[in-house]
């Protein structure tokens, strides 16, 4: 009996920590909501980025259309896609990156270390609070380019299934490659200047800013190593017209490739993320 027991009693505890981790997990993610509307340099740069320079570009082209003729669209819907790709990065990779080595610098991260709290329920708060504040950016885009720009928004299911698992993709990776970027940090002071760059520059090399078919094309094979330029695509094949896809570098939105890319850059994220991710820096 003795020993029929035992693996039912592991089987129970193992049940009981995971499902502990769970509720610790879920509970933290309004905790991290409300912090990050908390800061207003967060939400300015990450959360209401977007939206001002979708207003800039769309104000600034209101005179240019882009396309084929026949298929032409104004400047609020072609930056629109950029814009929610972009916001996936700076919710995730900026935001995580910057504010997780903060908390690592102000000693919040050495307290959480002595609670019950554990790592992955500190993740689970953090990814859950990049997917709550991603969906609610990417509405405010939407409405706003609907009704401010009259951008027509896809009728068709199937654009908004793409959509879904797009921008599902795109958080999640961008939120693991956040934590994992957190560590490059030496203190949360220097945060900012050392992972806005990287941002920025992805941003510039990816089509968000600039028409990826207007770059060299070594830049274009740069870009294509990484992630934002596929998250670009795949939200561009939602809310453009499909002929644009004969002006990608191989004529198709190659949505297959978008999830293997971000695919191999969850995976990266994630061994990085594990391999680094500590309460305290060890040269702290």
């Amino acid at each position: 009996m003795t020993t029929a027991a035992a693996p039912r009693a592991a089987a129970s505890a193992a049940s009981f920590g995971i499902g502990h981790t769970l509720r610790l997990g879920f509970a933290r993610i309004g905790y991290e909501v409300r912090g990050y509307f908390r800061q207003g340099d967060s939400v300015f740069f990450t959360f209401l980025f977007p939206l001002v320079f979708l207003l800039i570009f769309s104000v600034a082209f209101s005179a240019q259309t882009f396309g084929s003729p026949g298929d032409e669209i104004g400047a609020a819907a072609y930056y629109l896609p950029g814009m929610l790709a972009a916001g996936l990065l700076l919710s995730g990779v900026q935001n995580l990156a910057v504010d997780i080595a903060t908390e690592r610098s102000d000693g919040t991260l050495k307290r959480l270390g002595g609670t019950p709290l554990g790592p992955v329920a500190y993740f689970i708060g953090k990814l859950g609070m990049v997917l709550v504040t991603g969906l609610l950016q990417a509405a405010l885009l939407l409405v706003v380019a609907a009704l401010a720009f009259g951008v027509a928004l896809p009728a068709e299911p199937e654009k908004w299934l793409t959509f879904g698992w797009v921008f599902l993709a795109g958080v999640t990776t961008c939120a693991i490659l956040g934590i994992g970027l957190s560590s490059l940090p030496r203190s949360g002071r220097s945060a900012t200047a050392v992972v806005l760059p990287i941002v920025l520059v992805l941003q510039f090399i990816s089509g968000v800013f600039i028409p990826f078919s207007a770059l060299p094309g070594w830049l274009q094979t740069v870009a294509g190593v990484f992630p934002l330029r596929w998250l670009v695509q795949g939200m561009q094949s939602v809310f453009l017209p499909d002929s644009f896809a004969a002006m990608t570098p191989s004529g198709t939105w190659e949505h297959g490739l978008t999830l293997l890319v971000t695919g191999i850059w969850l995976v990266f994220g994630l061994v990085l993320a594990r391999v680094t991710f500590r309460w305290i820096r060890k040269d702290g």
